[in-house]
C-alpha cells in the first residue's frame, strides 16, 4: 500500500474506535453497501469534460475544461478522508503537476462560504453546487435515509452545508482532463474510505 492507503487504514480505524458504538455501526453497515461496487453510468475516457464554470470559495467563475488538469470530486470539507486525501495530493501530486503546467482542481457540493475551511489548500477549490457537474459526469449518488442522524451528531446538517435537500453527494473521484477538455482518465471511488493513489494521478498525467 502506498503512504496514503496506509493513512486512509489509520483513520478508518481512529473513526471506528472513537464514534460511538451505535454510529460506528451505522457507517460501517453504509460503506459496506458500496464495497465492491462498480458505477456503470461514470463518464468514460474519450468523452469530453462537460464544459461549465463553476463558483470558488469566494464566488469567482471558474471553466472546469479549459487546459490540462486534474479534477477531484470530493464530498465536503466536513470528510476526514476528503482532507487526508487533498493533502497527500498537494503533498505529493501538486508540485509535478505544477512543473508540467498542469491544474489541480477539487470540486465538492459544498456552498461556497462553507468551503473556506479548505483556505489552508494551495490549488483551486470549486463548488459544484446542486451537484450539476458531478450528475452530468454519472458519479453523484443519494445517501440512505437512515444513515441521516448518524451524519447529523458527527459533523453537523449535511443538508444546510452542501445546500442540497435531496442529500445527494459524488463518489470521491479523480479525472484527468487533457488541454482540449476531453476525459482520458477516471477513477470512481463507492466506497468514499479508499481513494485514487497519488502515482497512478501522476501516471495518468504523464500519458497525456
Amino acid at each position: 500500500m502506498g503512504d496514503l492507503d496506509t493513512d486512509l487504514a489509520e483513520l478508518r480505524g481512529s473513526v471506528a474506535s472513537h464514534v460511538p458504538a451505535e454510529i460506528a455501526e451505522v457507517l460501517k453497515a453504509d460503506r459496506e453497501k458500496f464495497v465492491g461496487t462498480v458505477v456503470e453510468a461514470a463518464a468514460k475516457p474519450g468523452t469530453a469534460m462537460p464544459d461549465l464554470t463553476l463558483p470558488d470559495a469566494n464566488g469567482a467563475k471558474v471553466q472546469v475544461a479549459e487546459g490540462s488538469a486534474v479534477v477531484v470530486f470530493y464530498r465536503g470539507a466536513w470528510c476526514p478522508y476528503c482532507n487526508l486525501a487533498l493533502r497527500a495530493y498537494q503533498r505529493e501530486v501538486l508540485p509535478e503537476l505544477e512543473n508540467l503546467g498542469v491544474k489541480l482542481i477539487a470540486i465538492s457540493p459544498q456552498l461556497p462560504d462553507e468551503s473556506l475551511s479548505t483556505k489552508d489548500l494551495e490549488f483551486t477549490v470549486l463548488s459544484d453546487v446542486g451537484n450539476e457537474l458531478g450528475r452530468a459526469l454519472g458519479i453523484t449518488f443519494r445517501l440512505a435515509p437512515e444513515t441521516k442522524p448518524a451524519f447529523d451528531t458527527l459533523i453537523g446538517d449535511v443538508e444546510k452545508i452542501n445546500g442540497e435537500p435531496e442529500w445527494e453527494l459524488p463518489y470521491p473521484t479523480v479525472l484527468v482532463v487533457d488541454r482540449d477538455g476531453v476525459i482520458r482518465y477516471i477513477d470512481v471511488h463507492p466506497d468514499y474510505t479508499t481513494r485514487t493513489d497519488p502515482a497512478d494521478v501522476l501516471a495518468a498525467v504523464k500519458a497525456l
